[in-house]
């Protein structure tokens, strides 16, 4: 029958239960294991010494028979136990088994003698009550209930043996059977006290275990996140690298002086850029996108940008090239990175017939004048990452620019080629002459001979219908190309971020099955080879991270099941692995190889340190009452035991300090420092040891005090023939049984006083082992030397309670072992069970610690995991915000994800800067002194990078990078705005994010001055500002891209590229703003801008401030 409210459980927490029953199972195996191995060695034991001490079998057969059954019964139960094919409800039964053997054996002991007295066996029965707590596998519930049959039962069947059947009457009965009830209440508190606080302990571990457990899943996925999301933006190779720097800039961050020394030193930024020979570039642009998406909302934006470079990326995979970069309309990648590739030419043709093909198709279904102009080069590139913020995959060289050329020099509809790149075509395709250099001036210049590459399949076309959109005159051409494009169905940056099982090309979206592929007309599918860089253009697989963040229940259940799963393994790994020695653990002490963790183990706080004193005290009281009823020296006894009552609660008081003056805060309200006492017997173990030596002692002490402070008369033991020939004949030996009537209670007190270390469960094993080691030996001493005697004589006086039906003539110590037995005789069973309580306590205290072990090593890994988490999320956060802009990041991460739809948002107010280093063209040149250009690459990124810091100074907190476009940096100000309240900016607003761009402008001529003067060059640098409405999105499956659109970012680019070199180009509405804010700008008149005619521009004056801006250099 379930457990009480089991039923208000939900099935994870069932679930879990259950794999709690299970986990406690394990660690009661040990325990059981152990029991049965010293219940098989206590029989071999009495055995070996019944026979050795040439006892007689036939006067004790019940007692040599029966403890060799219970043997057979120990050891089947061994083997049934440790072949480990039985479940948890048999382990119960075997348990069961077990107990009821260990309470045949005391019952057989207490009635196969030829006497019966009322402190018969009352240590065996409690070895039964403290173990059936201790180290048999039962609940709470169930240990309770047998414990109190074992106790009860011995009460009472002593009671009516001794009462109603007794042939003597026995004197001080009642006394004797409340100390017995008093032991074995004792027994059963402490008992269910350990089995509490272990149960306790036990649950931690295995919540502990889960956490871990879930912990490290947890850490996989973040991984696997971190090396994807990497990955997604950068190739292999050098996301490898940069991760590595990455994580040591983490760990520097913790201490900030350090970082600003580590920076101070670095003269140079690191440079992850890498030469590749044998590549084709591809440059594509949409032709009449500009004038289309005018027209567009910001969502149709969005939408058709990601539905066409989504399709591209597409062809892009089919066709083995790498996507490098959107901007704009414009889309470039090449073909023979990472991996060099033989066909890079044919990839990249077929990819721009390809794309051609497809914008075809758009452009005869919606009828929306659109086309693709695509140039294509072959050469070599420097391909890699520079800068500090913003990472993008970038290649340089004059290739590349050429290659650029190709496609402003090329046709709508084709694929305009160079002869470096016929000339890898090995005659694939049929070419017509290009005449590039009637069409654009570089490739005048530089006399380069092009080509039109002719698609095979125009020779092969047919006239076909063309369908269009329905109903497509009566709606706007930007809503044709949304609705038509959208059911290509593109995947949306970062979708992967939340799909556990990764998504292909067949991914549903929005609850219908987008089409994988738009068909290009018999178009074949390339074959990618293995050595292609798939992960870089393959939209990664990751699980959904644990916990709060999942989007639904399947992705919650799945990884649920998984921890399930995991959980699984590690209870039946743990099951296989229990006897083995543990990596972590040396030898028989425990302890941990690693000193500084046996340190921290140590010091370790412990709040239930209280509580440990508070139920030895209990045991205390539990030895006074016991000696009380049992005593002839009443006084002597009370003077002892309220002097070791005061040192008891003083050390009582010192644990209970801070509840004291809770209790009492009126009384006590001048002890300010009593919380500071309980605080550091808590947190300190030099406080610690001393108080639970001295409970201890003092437990001891009370315990020998019969035995060792009170004297007895010695006139039984004088003559003891004599005396036991009297006593044969009338009452007199009632005296002499007061005199000794203590000494099995004092020895069953002193057997308490080994218990009572049981409930010190997390206190130094090495200075319990040492405890039980001193007072076990200090008893041996007494018993066996000291009080020997004693023992004899009340040896003495039981035999003389038999006399008259036994053979009285023999005096010896052997006679009476002989017919006593061996668990009859006082000495033998005094040796007997403080032998078997001290091989138990340190059988316990060895699992105590064990388990606190395990569960402090569990704790300290689940720590360093979580640390390890922490340190994983700051960094993917650091990545994507490498991406994405900070306020953009927080929406595809964290546990309010809105991944499910595109990122599109229109501002009303954006200040757009362009600024560029038009001279880095003249200096960049591809020569052996140079590396082929990479030292030049070396001085951009210097230059960039020096660009990236200022915008960790607070003032440009709101200024965020684009992008690097060649030399060309472009930034923003004004796109960090609460969502929702950018249309609603104030205009004092709207005027700072104008004059923070001005003084960013200015600080980024002073940091290029700066460079200058350190590598004796003359860059200058041409800066382009504009503000108004932009519309800002996220975009690119594979490679999501943050990026602005608009007539304000298209202007800000013509300020910069019909600029001046040292100057601060703006349009005059900035001006008008710029005055306001009390800068001077200069007009220059009006100039012809591309698109837009003749525009009136300013230029600011930064002579004034070029100082200012120096000094944050």
């Amino acid at each position: 029958m379930p457990a009480k409210g089991k039923y208000l459980l939900n099935d994870q927490e069932l679930k879990h239960e259950a794999l709690y029953r299970k986990f406690s199972c394990i660690s009661q195996y040990q325990p059981l294991v152990l029991l049965l191995g010293l219940s098989m060695l206590s029989c071999g034991i009495l055995l070996i010494l019944f026979f050795a001490l040439q006892l007689s079998a036939e006067h004790h057969c019940a007692f040599v028979s029966v403890v060799s059954c219970s043997l057979c019964v120990f050891l089947a139960v061994f083997v049934l136990v440790c072949t480990d094919t039985l479940t948890q409800r048999w382990r119960r039964l075997l348990g069961l088994v077990v107990w009821a053997t260990h309470l045949t054996m005391a019952y057989t002991f207490i009635f196969s003698g030829p006497i019966v007295v009322p402190w018969d066996q009352v240590p065996y029965f409690l070895f039964i009550i403290f173990t059936v707590y201790t180290m048999l596998p039962f609940q709470l519930w169930y240990a309770v209930v047998l414990s109190v049959i074992s106790s009860l039962s011995h009460i009472l069947v002593l009671t009516l043996r001794l009462t109603v059947s007794g042939d003597h009457h026995t004197p001080y009965l009642a006394n004797q059977l409340l100390s017995n009830a008093v032991v074995f209440l004792c027994g059963s508190v402490v008992g269910a006290f350990h089995k509490v606080l272990m149960e306790k302990t036990l649950r931690q571990t295995f919540q502990d275990t889960l956490r871990c457990l879930g912990m490290r899943m947890k850490l996989e996925i973040e991984k696997r996140q971190q090396e994807n999301l990497l990955q997604s933006v950068l190739p292999v190779y050098i996301s490898m690298k940069m991760k590595l720097t990455i994580m040591e800039r983490l760990q520097d961050c913790k201490d900030k002086e350090e970082q600003q020394r580590l920076v101070k030193d670095n003269n140079f930024h690191s440079l992850y850029v890498k030469r590749h020979e044998n590549v084709s570039i591809l440059y594509a642009d949409i032709v009449g996108f500009t004038r289309l998406a005018s027209d567009c909302s910001p969502k149709e934006l969005v939408i058709m940008l990601n539905e066409l470079f989504g399709k591209f990326d597409q062809i892009a995979k089919e066709n083995e090239c790498m996507r490098i970069k959107i901007l704009g309309d414009c889309y470039y990648c090449v073909s023979g990175l990472p991996v060099s590739l033989p066909k890079h030419a044919k990839n990249c043709v077929k990819m721009g017939l390809d794309m051609c093909e497809a914008i075809k198709q758009v452009r005869e279904a919606t009828g929306v004048d659109i086309n693709m102009r695509v140039g294509v080069h072959s050469g070599n590139v420097l391909c890699g990452v520079i800068g500090l913020r913003k990472w993008q995959f970038d290649v340089w060289s004059h290739d590349v620019t050429l290659a650029n050329h190709m496609e402003s020099g090329g046709l709508p509809g084709r694929v305009h080629i160079t002869e470096a790149t016929l000339k890898h075509l090995n005659k694939a395709y049929e070419v017509e002459d290009g005449n590039g250099h009637l069409r654009d001036a570089y490739l005048k210049e530089l006399n380069i001979q092009t080509y039109l590459v002719i698609d095979p399949r125009s020779l092969n076309s047919r006239s076909v219908p063309k369908h269009r959109v329905n109903d497509g005159l009566k709606m706007r051409a930007s809503v044709r190309m949304t609705r038509y494009l959208e059911s290509w169905g593109a995947v949306k940056p970062f979708a992967h971020l939340q799909n556990r099982e990764g998504f292909t090309t067949d991914t549903m979206v929005n609850g219908k099955s987008r089409c994988k592929d738009i068909p290009l007309r018999s178009a074949p599918s390339s074959k990618i080879t293995e050595s292609f860089d798939e992960s870089l253009e393959e939209p990664f697989s990751l699980p959904a991270p644990p916990f709060s963040s999942y989007k639904n229940k399947s992705q919650k259940s799945k990884f649920d099941e998984e921890l399930h799963n995991e959980m699984t393994t590690t209870i039946d790994e743990l099951s296989s692995k229990q006897w083995s020695k543990s990596e972590e653990t040396s030898s028989l002490a425990l302890w941990f190889p690693k000193k500084d963790l046996e340190k921290e183990y140590r010091a370790l706080d412990l709040p239930m340190f209280k509580h440990y004193v508070g139920c030895a005290t209990f045991i205390f009281f539990c030895i006074f009452v016991i000696q009380m009823f049992v005593t002839n020296n009443l006084k002597q006894l009370g003077t002892s035991f309220g002097v070791l009552v005061c040192v008891l609660l003083l050390t009582l008081s010192i644990c209970f300090a801070g509840h004291l003056q809770r209790l009492f805060p009126e009384k006590l309200s001048s002890c300010q420092w009593l919380p500071a006492v309980s605080e550091a017997v808590v947190k300190r173990p030099c406080v610690r040891l001393p108080l639970a030596t001295i409970t201890t002692a003092v437990i001891v002490i009370l315990a020998v005090f019969n035995l060792c402070f009170i004297q007895t008369s010695t006139e039984c033991s004088d003559d003891t023939a004599e005396w036991r020939h009297d006593c044969c004949r009338n009452d007199s030996h009632k005296q002499a049984l007061n005199e000794v009537l203590y000494l099995p209670y004092s020895v069953y007190s002193c057997i308490l006083s080994l218990v009572a270390c049981a409930v010190f469960l997390r206190v130094s094993f090495e200075l319990k082992v040492l405890f039980l080691a001193l007072a076990s030996t200090a008893y041996y001493i007494i018993i066996l030397s000291c009080k020997r005697d004693i023992f004899i004589a009340y040896g003495n006086i039981l035999y003389g309670q038999i006399s008259d039906k036994w053979n009285c003539s023999s005096t010896k110590d052997v006679s009476i072992l002989s017919d006593l037995g061996l668990v009859k005789h006082p000495q033998m069973m005094s040796c007997i069970y403080i032998t078997l309580f001290l091989v138990t306590m340190l059988i316990i205290s060895q699992q105590n610690e064990s388990c606190f072990r395990q569960d402090f090593l569990l704790k300290n890994k689940n720590h360093t995991e979580q640390d390890e988490i922490e340190t994983r999320e700051n960094l993917n956060r650091l990545l994507l915000e490498n991406v994405l802009p900070a306020h953009v990041a927080s929406l595809f991460v964290g546990e309010n994800k809105k991944n499910e739809d595109l990122y599109y948002k229109s501002y009303d107010c954006v200040c757009v800067m362009f600024a560029s280093v038009p001279d880095f063209k003249e200096f960049y040149t591809e020569c052996d002194i140079n590396k082929e250009g990479l030292e030049c690459l070396r001085l951009l990124n210097e230059i960039i990078a020096d660009f990236d810091e200022l915008l960790s100074k607070p003032k440009f907190s709101g200024v965020e990078k684009i992008k690097t476009i060649g030399s060309t940096y472009m930034a923003a100000a004004g796109l960090s705005g609460t969502p929702g309240q950018e249309n609603n900016q104030d205009r004092e607003r709207q005027q700072a994010q104008i004059g923070n761009m001005v003084e960013f402008a200015i600080a980024l001529i002073g940091k290029l001055d700066g460079i200058n003067r350190h590598s004796f060059n003359s860059f200058r640098l041409r800066v382009g500002i504009n503000h108004g409405p932009v519309i800002a999105g996220v975009i690119g499956a594979r490679k999501p891209q943050y990026d602005i659109w608009g007539n304000t970012v298209n202007v800000a680019s013509r300020m910069e590229s019909t600029g001046e070199l040292g100057k601060i180009q703006v349009t005059e509405e900035t001006s008008d703003v710029l005055q306001k804010l009390g800068y001077s700008c200069e007009c220059r008149g009006l100039i012809n801008v591309k698109g837009k005619g003749e525009l009136k521009t300013f230029f600011v004056c930064t002579d004034m401030s070029k100082q200012q801006g120096m000094g944050l250099s």
